[in-house]
């Protein structure tokens, strides 16, 4: 399953989601309420294709706790994905890599809320939109009053083709100094020069493009 979707395990504790199920007979916890530290980090994956509405919950409150998503999702029919995340956990850390891809409409919204100080949610959404697709995607920073030295990063980009629609929707709200608190969206663009380039080394044109599809959706170097 793993190698399907290009997921990288390590030793942790996991909750796995796929085509927008609940997997317990691949998850060593009951759900997404992390209220205690665990030895290990958790590992939180969620993959296949989706319809709908989905929603995903993750409460974390246990201090000095780290926290990793993987998601990656692709839609045929319209979807929406509406992701809540919640770190109340002192020097606990969330890092989530989310890949959209969308074949038809899809809407998707994360919250990333700290409520107390010196908690960190760093979240990185890259989007592939396909041909006569549209997307809404939507993130929300929220910094409560109190949570000083937070570290919040909300970050979108896309590779789409020509036809399709985005929409990005980013926001902050922060009642509390930050240590950092950043939040960009964009779009991608192959040059002409890489395509050149991959042509060159003999690639076709197809190959040339389903290869800057795949640097595209594996560089999460954000992170």
């Amino acid at each position: 399953m793993w190698e399907k979707f290009n997921i990288k395990t390590f030793p942790a504790e996991t909750i796995v989601f796929c085509d927008g199920l609940f997997c317990p007979d691949l998850s060593t916890l009951e759900n997404t309420d992390i209220n205690k530290k665990y030895s290990l980090p958790v590992h939180i994956i969620y993959v296949g294709e989706i319809s709908g509405e989905n929603e995903l919950n993750i409460n974390l409150s246990a201090k000095n706790q780290n926290v990793f998503l993987d998601l990656k999702i692709k839609n045929k029919k319209p979807a929406f994905l509406n992701i809540f995340i919640k770190n109340t956990g002192k020097n606990s850390e969330f890092r989530g890599h989310v890949m959209l891809e969308n074949k038809a409409d899809l809407t998707f919204n994360c919250e990333a809320k700290h409520s107390a100080s010196d908690t960190t949610i760093l979240v990185n959404t890259k989007l592939l939109a396909g041909k006569n697709s549209k997307s809404k995607l939507s993130g929300t920073a929220i910094i409560d009053k109190n949570c000083e030295n937070a570290n919040s990063d909300i970050s979108f980009s896309a590779l789409s083709d020509e036809t399709a629609r985005i929409e990005f929707l980013p926001a902050q709200r922060i009642s509390a100094a930050p240590q950092k608190a950043d939040h960009s969206a964009s779009i991608y663009t192959p040059q002409d020069v890489q395509i050149e380039y991959l042509r060159s080394a003999g690639l076709s044109g197809a190959e040339a493009n389903q290869a800057m599809i795949e640097a595209f959706k594996n560089d999460f170097s954000l992170f």
